[in-house]
């Protein structure tokens, strides 16, 4: 008699288990244990990386994510084409790249949709600044010729009608070099990410002159909506892992979601002490700068690609955007499960 009830009770249980609300039954997942590989993990651009690892949202999904940090996005890229990662975490720019080599490696979550990016002129040195135009002959300093910085640096000099050879182009680094390399007048401009920008910008070095921090500055750089850092898989580990790809988006959008309604006490409590730049204040007023670029539901806009597409093929005189498929760059499938299934 204690058995059946037992029996009888556990299988209610189960029915009240499938009919209430909100309840959904974890699909088995193909891989358990992925590898991300990212560059710059402790930047803003991959915040919503760091945040789905730092609380837990990987593991409720079920995941053992390991995430590898590279010097460079090429070696990031490098790890996800020769096996030893799974996915990468890098900009969307990469996924044209691949493309454009014959390698489809769609974006399943964006994480930026904006480059939080911004570029000034020295206040010290290049006052007589007034136009784009007066980039000509100048030296820009950049993170690194090729990267995100340098495209915006070169698409502000393209709209004010220069050439690629009017505006030389210095890779000074993200961190105390290219703070030195402005301030000492090695360059006239500086293009380049957080928290260098809002550094030189509390000590009054630059002059603002164009922000793509915020959507509506990247507008005026891109001419649209320019997707930025975001997660992307090859083709078929997306088509053979579908389950494991969900619960990658789901942690991440969860994360997204989380970093809408998060405080300044919030995001200091999740970060790691290591990635707080060892001033807590910079790293919130630098967040601030960013906050409106980090995406909300993990959504590609449907006119980024065409944005991203236009802006590499004005940037890169190699760049091949007859052989891009704008359809394959991007897979929304599984942020809008996510999005739907976390109401993000």
């Amino acid at each position: 008699m204690l058995h059946r009830r037992a029996f009888c009770a556990a299988a209610a249980a189960g029915v009240a288990l499938a009919i209430a609300p909100g309840v959904r039954t974890q699909p088995r997942l193909e891989k358990t244990r992925i590898v991300i590989a990212v560059a710059g993990k402790a930047s803003f651009y991959h915040l919503p990386l760091t945040l789905a690892e730092q609380l837990g949202y990987f593991r409720a999904e079920g995941l053992d994510v390991e995430v590898m940090d590279h010097a460079a996005d090429v070696r990031a890229s490098q790890a996800l084409l020769s096996g030893s990662a799974d996915i990468c975490a890098g900009t969307f720019e990469q996924t044209l790249s691949l493309q454009s080599g014959g390698q489809f490696f769609p974006c399943f979550v964006l994480q930026t949709r904006a480059p939080q990016v911004a570029m000034g002129t020295s206040t010290k040195g290049f006052a007589s600044y007034q136009a784009a135009a007066d980039l000509r002959g100048r030296r820009v300093g950049v993170s690194a010729v090729g990267s995100p910085t340098h495209m915006m640096a070169s698409l502000v000099a393209l709209r004010g009608g220069l050439r690629a050879g009017d505006v030389q182009y210095v890779g000074v680094g993200s961190s105390a070099g290219a703070l030195g390399a402005l301030r000492s007048g090695q360059v006239d401009a500086m293009s380049n990410i957080e928290p260098v920008m809002t550094m030189l910008e509390q000590k009054g070095d630059v002059r603002l002159i164009a922000d793509c921090r915020t959507l509506r500055g990247t507008s005026e750089v891109f001419g649209g909506p320019m997707p930025a850092a975001c997660l992307y898989a090859s083709e078929d580990f997306l088509r053979r892992a579908p389950h494991t790809g969900q619960a990658v988006a789901n942690a991440m959008v969860r994360s997204l979601k989380w970093l809408q309604t998060a405080g300044p006490g919030d995001i200091i409590k999740a970060i790691p002490e290591s990635q707080l730049l060892g001033d807590r204040a910079l790293y919130l007023a630098a967040f601030d700068k960013v906050r409106e670029s980090i995406a909300l539901d993990g959504l590609v806009p449907q006119e980024g690609p065409r944005t991203a597409l236009a802006a590499m093929t004005a940037f890169d005189v190699n760049f091949r955007p007859e052989r891009i498929e704008p359809a394959r760059l991007y897979n929304n499938d599984f942020a809008l499960r996510a999005k739907d299934r976390y109401k993000a």
